[in-house]
């Protein structure tokens, strides 16, 4: 490591620095606090989409008892065909929006099929659609938490490392000038009283 230079330029240096890092940390701090209720918001939306997935599975066992009839063939009955993301900015991260779904109903015939299976073919439509709605969401708490994990190492970086790291350079510097300031004072005395003995003598 560089020796620190004790000297006028360098303390004043130093001072700017740390002006500088005492005026980033609080927004960096607020940042920090913004994605923190960002991330516990987006938590709560996922834990609230897999409990309407569990209801809804437990309503269809209920329900539609029906579906335990293996010789209906159900599979493919509904596929996502597209679906329509958008992108919103959380105080500079980027997070995914759910916006639309399309989903695609293959085609069966009314006669062959029971009547059940139209209201099999509604719940799979919504069953999809908060499965794509989970997984949305769950890519939105991902980045969150990406983006606080590393605001909240700059906060740390600030706070615990350059902060004290930097006052503790100035009070360096700061002693070392005055000391050297009292060896220039004293020794100024000293010369004064040599040059007025060789007066004297």
């Amino acid at each position: 490591m560089a020796r620190l230079p004790l000297n006028k330029s360098t303390l004043s240096r130093k001072k700017r620095d740390l002006a500088t890092y005492q005026r980033f940390l609080p927004s960096l701090d607020l940042k920090r606090k913004q994605l923190m209720a960002e991330r516990n918001k987006a938590r709560r939306r996922l834990a609230e989409i897999q409990d309407e997935r569990a209801q809804m599975r437990a309503a269809i066992a209920q329900e539609i008892p029906m579906l335990a009839n293996t010789g209906v063939h159900l599979d493919g009955l509904v596929t996502v065909t597209h679906v329509a993301l958008g992108q919103a900015n959380i105080v500079g991260v980027r997070v995914p929006t759910f916006e639309d779904i399309t989903l695609d109903t293959r085609a069966y015939g009314y006669l062959a099929k029971p009547h059940w299976v139209d209201r099999i073919v509604e719940r799979l439509k919504h069953a999809l659609t908060l499965q794509v709605r989970e997984q949305v969401q769950r890519e939105r708490l991902r980045r969150l938490q990406e983006g606080l994990t590393k605001v909240t190492q700059r906060v740390n970086l600030f706070e615990k490392v350059l902060i004290p790291r930097t006052q503790n350079e100035i009070r360096q510097i700061d002693i070392a000038l005055q000391d050297a300031e009292r060896a220039a004072v004293v020794r100024a005395k000293v010369a004064k009283r040599k040059a007025a003995g060789a007066h004297a003598a």
